[in-house]
């Protein structure tokens, strides 16, 4: 009885032995792939509501003392005193108020089409905003991009919007001088109005800061962060030491996202090849300054020896399309 008790039991033991023996690989390269991941950010901006651009109306004093507001032109109120009242008055008064409601009409279009108005949609209360997210994968051999980008978040002016297009257009560039490494692409634009815009900025950035175990260089408003050096980060790959290579692999893809909100209605086109990608660089790159409310720039990896491998990329972000 003991002995069939015995051998019921030893292939129960044998599997519980090697699910927990995977598990625990499993769960241990897991751990290391997560600690691999640091990150470096540049951001700054705010959603405000831009100051509205108030139009004054011009005024015509004519000789004599007298005041006319919304005068340039001639109208009516000038006119009038030239003309006796007598005989044919009624077509010539008829005559001058029609010269003076075309005046009027003339001046009050010409101040809508010269942007004199106040009811712009750029510069309403709550105008249309643009959330833009452009996100690239490119493999680890673009050495030359994590330096760029280090050098643009240590010198960049993020407090100011020429300084905020600047950093879109050094980003962009960067970018842009890499074609040959480009492997994955993804992102979208959302139209939100200012009321919320900030909301979805701020999820889409939350959701990217997330994938980082930490920041370990940053530049927000200004405010720039570095983490200390570190020989090897907690999972990073270490070239002198073969057994990590075994576990958490090589350094094989940079993710760099951008994302830009915008003022009025603006969009990237559907990313499905490196025609798509260059045109969206080129498109985010030339945003003017005063159309821009906020950006971030994140990557990763971002310390020296941290690795982002195909597994890390699957899991953290399985909504690249290969280009």
């Amino acid at each position: 009885m003991h002995q069939k008790l015995k051998l019921a039991i030893k292939p129960l033991l044998k599997t519980v032995f090697i699910l927990s023996l995977v598990l625990t690989l499993a769960l241990g390269h897991a751990d290391n792939a997560l600690a691999a991941r640091s990150g470096g950010r540049i951001g700054g901006g705010s959603f405000r509501v831009p100051s509205s651009r108030t139009y004054t109306p011009r005024t015509y004093a004519p000789p004599g003392g007298g005041y006319y507001p919304g005068g340039g032109g001639f109208g009516f109120p000038f006119l009038i005193p030239f003309w006796g009242i007598g005989g044919g008055f009624g077509g010539l008064f008829s005559i001058l108020i029609f010269i003076a409601i075309a005046n009027f009409l003339f001046q009050t279009f010409r101040r809508v089409t010269g942007g004199e108005t106040v009811t712009e949609e750029g510069y309403s209360s709550n105008p249309n905003v643009s959330v833009t997210r452009l996100q690239v994968g490119l493999l680890a051999q673009a050495r030359d991009l994590q330096p760029e980008l280090d050098r643009i978040a240590e010198t960049a002016d993020t407090n100011s919007p020429q300084g905020r297009a600047e950093i879109l257009q050094e980003t962009s560039l960067a970018l842009l001088r890499h074609p040959e490494y480009w492997v994955y692409v993804g992102g979208g634009t959302q139209q939100a109005k200012l009321n919320s815009a900030e909301a979805q900025f701020n999820r889409l950035s939350l959701a990217e800061r997330s994938k980082f175990s930490e920041e370990t260089l940053s530049n927000v408003n200004n405010q720039l962060k570095a983490a200390l050096a570190k020989e090897a980060l907690p999972g990073s790959s270490n070239p002198e030491n073969p057994t990590d290579l075994i576990t958490s692999g090589p350094g094989e893809y940079i993710i760099v996202t951008l994302l830009v909100a915008t003022l009025g209605k603006y969009g990237i086109p559907a990313l499905n090849s490196t025609e798509d990608l260059r045109q969206a660089l080129r498109q985010i790159g030339g945003i003017p300054s005063e159309q821009i409310l906020a950006i971030e720039v994140l990557w990763t990896p971002q310390a020296e020896g941290d690795t982002l491998t195909s597994d890390d990329l699957l899991a953290e972000y399985p909504d690249l399309k290969l280009v």
